[in-house]
């Protein structure tokens, strides 16, 4: 999903080389350590190699945990708002160009995070490796040494912290075409993998709280997706032993488009093996449609022409944000909107029912980069949020508007078993 710096999985690649300081821990990170507890390897878990479970994580693995997602931008995500829709699961990814100083812990995304786990709450993180514009570095290159400095860095601000680490945002949209081609996007993704889990064993011997996953894949529903570099990253997760499964993000045009990940991804990894799904949305069948005229409720109700397109009636409210009923009026009296007002409890309800789920996580907020320069083109993410925070007027109260679908749904989701003992009032989030 695209952040601030991002317009429709387009990636500046831009980013300095850091020095080879170590992060200095920051009181906040350090006592979220302590609390976290990385002592002992949790019963079944294999060692490198192993044949058993995947994970040197002590404790139980999450299982069809429904997270709430801020991608780069925590800001909308408040400790106020995760009440109010139950979450107990906090998912964000840093771009990894941002990790430059020496302290890792200062970056937003990963602030956030640590506040969340401090707080109580389970966390996902996702390593972001812009690489669009320039080629991946090879391994054992001075251009590599730079990637592996600032992943040391993160990797002492979270292991042990974080409950899931995701080695690669959106990959596959991430880097070049070419280096995909030649092999050098699975090199790179591999020996950053097995770093990883070499770092990791070297600061945890007897077993770390963080599990790690790949990902994520994108456009599985293509089969054209379906080549020589997705099926080598699909068998070096199945023969990773450390590796606890893969992330995927169906951001699809159809609910029936999500079975295609399912059904390429599952049977080529481990049995013991989960999937994550910390994106998902209908953002592509919203995209369709934004050239469509508005409901001739809501332009009664606006006082505008009839033949109104709706990326215009979206550009407008995100200037001018509308009372609750007219944004209600917008989307649900819109077929292709409305239509689809269970679509967040079918596609937890499907990825549940696989028995696979680790962590689905789902857009909580509204962020500005959702409503930049709104055109017929661009990609309505801010169709997909729990809150309808900057399209909406806020309530009397000040409370942001809710979601008329996806806010009712994603609490009713939340399950009492996914709860970690959550503390309110010690740590902002």
């Amino acid at each position: 999903m695209k952040g601030v710096a991002d317009v429709a999985h387009e990636r500046d690649g831009q980013g300095g080389a850091p020095t080879r300081r170590r992060v200095l821990w920051s009181m906040s990170a350090a006592g979220a350590l302590l609390a976290a507890g990385c002592a002992t390897r949790g019963d079944g878990a294999a060692g490198n190699g192993g044949t058993g479970s995947a994970s040197s994580a002590p404790g139980h693995a999450p299982s069809g945990v429904l997270a709430a997602n801020f991608n780069e931008d925590p800001r909308g995500t408040t400790p106020e708002r995760l009440r109010d829709v139950r979450a107990g699961w906090v998912r964000g990814f840093v771009p990894m160009p941002e990790v430059e100083d020496g302290h890792a812990d200062r970056q937003r995304g990963i602030a956030a995070l640590l506040a969340a786990s401090h707080a109580g709450r389970g966390t996902v993180l996702s390593l972001k490796f812009p690489f669009t514009g320039r080629p991946l570095p090879a391994p054992g290159s001075a251009a590599m040494d730079t990637e592996l400095n600032r992943v040391d860095q993160v990797l002492d601000a979270t292991l042990g912290t974080v409950d899931i680490l995701g080695i690669g945002n959106e990959p596959f949209l991430e880097t070049r075409a070419d280096d995909q081609r030649r092999g050098r996007f699975n090199a790179f993704y591999e020996a950053l993998a097995r770093h990883i889990v070499e770092r990791r064993e070297q600061r945890f011997p007897d077993g770390c709280r963080t599990r790690l996953y790949m990902g994520a894949l994108n456009h599985l529903e293509d089969p054209a997706t379906h080549d020589a570099a997705h099926a080598r990253w699909l068998a070096f997760v199945h023969d990773t032993h450390e590796i606890e499964g893969v992330d995927l993000h169906p951001h699809v045009a159809a609910f029936e488009d999500t079975e295609a990940y399912l059904t390429y991804v599952l049977p080529r990894i481990r049995p013991d093996q989960r999937f994550l799904a910390t994106e998902f949305s209908l953002v592509r069948l919203w995209k369709q449609h934004l050239k469509d005229r508005v409901p001739a409720s809501f332009a009664r109700s606006r006082g505008v022409p009839a033949g109104t397109p709706v990326w215009q009636a979206l550009r407008d409210a995100a200037a001018h944000p509308l009372p609750r009923a007219d944004w209600e009026r917008l989307l649900l009296d819109s077929p292709w909107f409305g239509s689809h007002r269970h679509f967040l409890t079918r596609q937890v309800q499907r990825f549940r029912a696989t028995g696979r789920l680790a962590v689905a996580a789902y857009g909580l907020a509204q962020g500005p980069a959702m409503v930049h320069d709104i055109g017929p083109a661009s990609t309505p993410w801010l169709l997909n949020s729990v809150y309808s925070n900057l399209t909406v007027r806020p309530s009397a109260d000040g409370t942001p508007a809710p979601s008329p679908v996806w806010y009712d749904e994603f609490r009713a989701l939340q399950r009492a078993e996914d709860r970690l003992p959550v503390r309110t009032g010690t740590v902002p989030v």
